[in-house]
This record gives structure tokens, sequence and C-alpha cells, in this order.
């Protein structure tokens, strides 16, 4: 024999919330642990850029020492030009711990600002970790290019360089471009998130 719920009890039974907020919220909250941790390493990766011009200034300096005199500015600027860079990426930077009792509309703002954090990155260091490192391998090539002249030519032997530094080049430009397009889906996923939560 059937019991039919009173009218009222039927209503609160068939508006009771599904389990669908709680899955989209540890959604959000994996989604903003894995944003945060790809911010990480991309600022530790802007720590290659004063090595990198580091580098090529002692390595320029110790096998050029008769273009010092030219050599030693050049390499200097692309130094302390990513040195300042570091501070430029790193600025506004700092991230926060998205709070354990977080709703779905701040979860969602978190991951937002995360996104935009990378996003800011990403614009700057083209400028701030990229060019000094281009210039101190401007330098470099320059120096081969000043012996060579008086050693018979530049090629072949500084052929080899060359190309490497066009296929780093390259290669920089098409990670750039895919990190663009993860950007994209992330942004994406995120609304796609936000939009499960109002359906």
């Amino acid at each position: 024999m059937r019991h039919e719920l009173p009218g009222d009890l039927k209503a609160v039974w068939q508006n009771q919330p599904t389990g669908t907020p709680t899955m989209t919220l540890k959604l959000i909250r994996s989604k903003a642990r894995e944003l945060q941790a790809k911010t990480r390493r991309q600022l530790l990766g802007t720590l290659a850029g004063p090595l990198a011009a580091a580098f090529f200034y002692a390595f320029g300096i110790r096998e050029f020492p008769r273009l010092q005199h030219v050599l030693h500015p050049l390499f200097a600027f692309a130094l302390v030009w990513s040195l300042v860079g570091l501070y430029f990426l790193s600025r506004g930077m700092s991230s926060t711990v998205m709070p354990g009792d977080a709703g779905l509309s701040t979860g969602l703002e978190f991951c937002s600002r995360e996104i935009e954090r990378r996003h800011y990155l990403l614009r700057r260091v083209l400028l701030w970790s990229f060019g000094p490192v281009l210039l101190a391998i401007g330098t470099f090539i320059l120096a081969l290019a000043m012996i060579g002249s008086r050693e018979g030519g530049l090629f072949p032997n500084g052929l080899p360089f060359l190309a490497l530094v066009v296929v780093w080049i390259f290669g920089y430009f098409v990670m750039r471009l895919r990190e663009q397009r993860e950007l994209k889906r992330e942004i994406d996923e995120l609304n796609d998130l936000g939009t499960s939560d109002h359906g």
C-alpha cells in the first residue's frame, strides 16, 4: 500500500539539493591546487633568465678576453636587465590559499584570479626574461662575428651555435603559443564549472 507524502513534505523532498554542487566544489578545489602549482613552476622558470645571462657573460668574457671592452657593457646590461626582470615578474604574484570553507562562487573567483596571475606572467615574460637572454646571446654572436672576421669568417665554426639559437627561438614561441592555448582551455573549463553550478 502506497503512502502519499503531505504536500509540504513532498515539496521539501523534491527541492532537496543533489550531490552536484558538492562535486563541483571538489573539482574547483582540485583545479585551484593545479593552477597554483602551474604558476609556481612558471615563476621558478623565470630564474632561467638571469642564469642564462650570467652563463653567457662569464663564458663570453673568458673566451674573448681581447673584446672585453665591447662585451662587458652589453653582457652587464643583459644581466642587470634579467635581475630587474625577476622583480617585475614576481611583483603582485603572491598567492593565497583557497579557504577550506569557500563556497562555489568564492572558489570560481579564486581560480579566475589564479588564471589572471598566469596571464600576467606570460605577458611580461617576453620583455623581462626572454629579452635579456636574447641580448646576451646576441652579444655572444657579435663576439663570434668579430673574432671570425679576423680569423676567416664566422662560418662554418659558428654555424652549429647559430642553428641552435634559431631552433631555441622557434621553440620558445611554439611553447608560448601552447601556454596561451592552455590558458584558454583552463578559462573554458572554469566557465563550464560555473555554468554547471548555475544550471
